[in-house]
């Protein structure tokens, strides 16, 4: 690892931190430390760090504003990598956008609407990174990224670039081909439509002001922990089984909304994946249906 500390720090392509505790980095404020900690100046910088990483048989793994993510209490034995503001431009052609992956996507949102151009209303509240987004196909509201997405500029481990089609991708319901094949979302192209810009605003106002209104974001939290075992809701779930207030530690399934676990103060990962667990066993027991996660374990972590 000092190695290739070293040889990152001589290629002169990002900034390289050691133990950087990952809670820094993660909306849940829970995380131990990255061995290697390094943020890319641009897109050729981590075309280079990869190829370095990889060479060195390092494990890796990129995050972006780090919601929906739940971090192990020991960190990550490897190299985090942080798509952050460098890998964060917007180019407008038309109804076509391109955006890096750093991009916050409520910051994209706001803009977008206010330009007239329809199709991302109803990302208006969701956390996150436009890199992030893809990789989950996130959503809200009936719609997702999906709906919009033309392509995908995807970093391959082998240090080669290429595009992803919306159906290369293989969307479904918070899942995309790069959940499933190692690759970096670097940009992506989406396909709006020109609207009525008042009516857009408004549209996508409302969807930010339901997440306010509806969901604990004035605490720490990753964003909706279960997928919805449809046609059933996580959250009407966990509700129903009188789970809504129930702690470990200082891990709390929400009062708000129960799909949501918040951070008290000091919880840590241990305390969310027993409090995670013991939801699993709960609704399975009552209702009989079993609950996957969202939210993405990472580092030495597991559910019982």
């Amino acid at each position: 690892m000092d190695h290739l500390k070293a040889k990152l720090e001589e290629l002169n392509i990002g900034n390289i931190v050691e133990n950087e505790p990952l809670k820094n980095h993660t909306t849940w404020k829970i995380g131990g430390p990255a061995k290697l900690f390094f943020e890319p100046f641009s897109i050729e910088g981590l075309q280079k760090a990869i190829k370095e990483i990889v060479n060195a048989n390092v494990t890796w793994f990129v995050i972006g504003r780090g919601s929906n993510l739940l971090v192990s209490d020991k960190g990550i034995n490897g190299v985090v990598i942080k798509l952050g503001e460098d890998l964060a431009h917007l180019e407008e052609e038309g109804e076509v956008i391109r955006v890096g992956a750093g991009y916050s996507l409520i910051k994209l949102a706001t803009i977008i609407s206010k330009k007239g151009l329809s199709g991302l209303e109803f990302a208006g509240g969701i956390p996150g990174t436009v890199g992030g987004a893809v990789f989950m196909n996130a959503g809200a509201h009936g719609s997702d990224i999906s709906h919009i997405l033309r392509r995908a500029h995807v970093l391959l481990p082998d240090g080669t670039f290429t595009w992803y089609s919306n159906e290369e991708m293989n969307f479904s319901y918070r899942t995309s081909r790069l959940q499933k094949e190692r690759g970096i979302c670097l940009e992506a192209e989406f396909q709006l439509k020109a609207g009525d810009k008042e009516k857009i605003t408004k549209e996508m106002q409302k969807n930010k002001d339901y997440r306010r209104e509806s969901q604990p974001w004035k605490s720490p939290t990753c964003g909706s922990v279960f997928r919805n075992p449809l046609p059933q809701h996580a959250g009407k779930l966990i509700e129903d089984a009188g789970l809504k207030g129930f702690s470990i530690g200082d891990a709390q399934i929400s009062e708000m909304h129960a799909n949501f676990i918040v951070n008290k103060g000091n919880a840590t990962a241990q305390n969310v994946l027993d409090l995670i667990n013991h939801v699993q066993q709960t609704i399975y027991i009552k209702f009989g249906v079993k609950m996957e996660t969202e939210v993405e374990l990472v580092g030495e972590t597991s559910i019982k």
